[in-house]
């Protein structure tokens, strides 16, 4: 169908099916910010429980935000920088290492790697909040001339992604530009009222917009924070889903109206903001301020407990940082078990995970990153078959009265039964599932004992399975 401009037609887009069945994406941060690739070893939630906000942005664990934590006085980044660049050091001097870099740069490595790891799409940053662009935009930078890479590394990418038979998609940090309005951000408050609502930046995020989605057509439009306020949004989503029918938009959309942004800075306003959207994300409830459209939401750091009924995507790094962080160490990632784990989890509960790779300042992918990724694809080269493709089953889990962690899928009258951290010659117990027949071992040849009791099926994970994060009986 050919979508209109308004909010009621660009609603009635479906979300495809192809997202659907993706289930693993891969986020790529990559930036000035990789060349110091420095933040505190932290996590918000202990931020934010220290400290609140306040406490949070002068101890932000996200390298990609370095320009704005190094110009909060007193901040770790902000010494850090002090005594490894010196006082008179600006960020933009980081332009000349990161161009030596990128000249060489070489996409097809990074996506090689997404294509071994087993992801189904991969989504790239054309511009972070310090507004340096991943691409020679046609659109002139307003305020800082030669604000970005003169070689198109987002079209290089996209074109070595989808030689592969991967779906591309296009990061853009649409509500808050530093070289616009550089801030320092210090609470939420200032995080929703930083971003420029004046005339000249809304045409400049805009043509941005147009111009990603005729050069590129990416099938994800991947906003962050917000959208500056004075457009209606529909206009631009009816141009998109004209241009990519099966594209997708994320939820990170909202737009706040200045008058409305001057309130937020108000104290007691201010206040109440900082208050609650601690609590909300310290709990776990906070995803991001809904505009009137998406097609699914992204929680950061964070899941659901059950099913959720609208398409969701988990947002998170290897680490606790989205841009590469050299302070991180291999003990400070995940473990290959974690990603399988936190995969199965979110699959689960009708998510996909879209898993950041913060390569360094030179376009390297660090080994400790690429470790997890590829013993995650030899994982699912073995057990995809229970995630790509599958929709949540009536539960999405529980642990067995014998103590061991089990999640469900579905396709059809096939149930997956996925066993994290299997213990083999133990016995597992599922609920509801007495009258399933046939039942295999994904990825193995050795068949599994199994009885009915009652409404359960027990079944015995056997003693030569292979080692693995989890295992995947398979019930029709």
């Amino acid at each position: 169908m050919r979508y209109k401009p308004t909010i009621k037609s660009v609603k009635k887009h479906p979300l495809p099916e192809w997202f659907k069945d993706a289930k693993l994406g891969i986020f790529v941060h990559w930036g000035l910010y990789s060349v110091p690739a420095y933040a505190p070893k932290r996590n918000i939630i202990d931020n934010l429980r220290e400290g609140g906000w306040r406490y949070h942005f002068q101890n932000n664990p996200y390298a990609e935000w370095y320009m704005n934590s190094m110009d909060i006085e007193g901040s770790d980044t902000w010494r850090y920088h002090r005594k490894r660049y010196g006082k008179d050091f600006d960020y933009k001097d980081f332009v000349q290492p990161f161009t030596e870099s990128v000249k060489k740069w070489d996409p097809d490595r990074w996506a090689s790697l997404f294509e071994k790891s087993g992801a189904e799409y991969v989504v790239a940053g054309a511009k972070h909040h310090d507004g340096f662009l991943l691409f020679n935009s046609s659109k002139a930078e307003p305020v800082i001339q030669g604000w970005h890479t003169h070689r198109d590394v987002i079209g290089e990418l996209a074109d070595s992604v989808r030689s592969r038979d991967m779906r591309y998609g296009v990061y853009y940090s649409s509500a808050l530009d530093w070289s616009f309005n550089p801030g320092p951000i210090r609470d939420m408050a200032d995080l929703l009222t930083n971003g420029p609502t004046d005339r000249s930046y809304l045409d400049y995020v805009w043509n941005h917009w147009l111009e990603i989605i005729e050069r590129y057509e990416p099938d994800v439009l991947w906003s962050d924070i917000g959208f500056p306020p004075g457009r209606d949004l529909s206009e631009l989503f009816s141009i998109y889903y004209n241009t990519v029918p099966h594209g997708v938009v994320n939820d990170r959309w909202k737009q706040i109206p200045a008058p409305v942004q001057w309130m937020f800075r108000r104290y007691p306003v201010r206040k109440l903001i900082n208050h609650f959207a601690k609590k909300m994300w310290v709990d776990g409830k906070l995803t991001t301020m809904a505009p009137p459209h998406y097609d699914y939401v992204t929680p950061e750091y964070s899941s659901f407990d059950e099913i959720a009924e609208e398409k969701w995507e988990c947002v998170r790094g290897i680490g606790t940082s989205f841009g590469y962080n050299s302070m991180e160490t291999a003990e400070d990632y995940m473990s290959s078990d974690e990603l399988v784990h936190l995969l199965v989890d979110i699959v689960s509960k009708n998510g996909n995970l879209m898993i950041n790779v913060g390569p360094d300042g030179s376009g390297h992918i660090p080994n400790e990153q690429k470790k997890v990724l590829l013993d995650l694809g030899d994982w699912l080269d073995k057990n995809g078959e229970a995630i790509f493709g599958s929709r949540p089953w009536i539960t999405p889990g529980t642990s067995t009265p014998e103590g061991m962690k089990i999640r469900y899928t579905s396709k059809k009258d096939t149930v997956y039964a996925t066993i994290l951290d299997p213990k083999p010659g133990k016995q597992v117990t599922l609920k509801n599932l007495r009258d399933r027949s046939n039942i295999s071992i994904l990825g193995s040849d050795v068949s599994p004992e199994d009885h009915r009791t009652g409404s359960s099926l027990k079944i015995k994970i056997p003693e030569a399975l292979e080692k693995t994060p989890a295992c995947v009986f398979r019930l029709e």
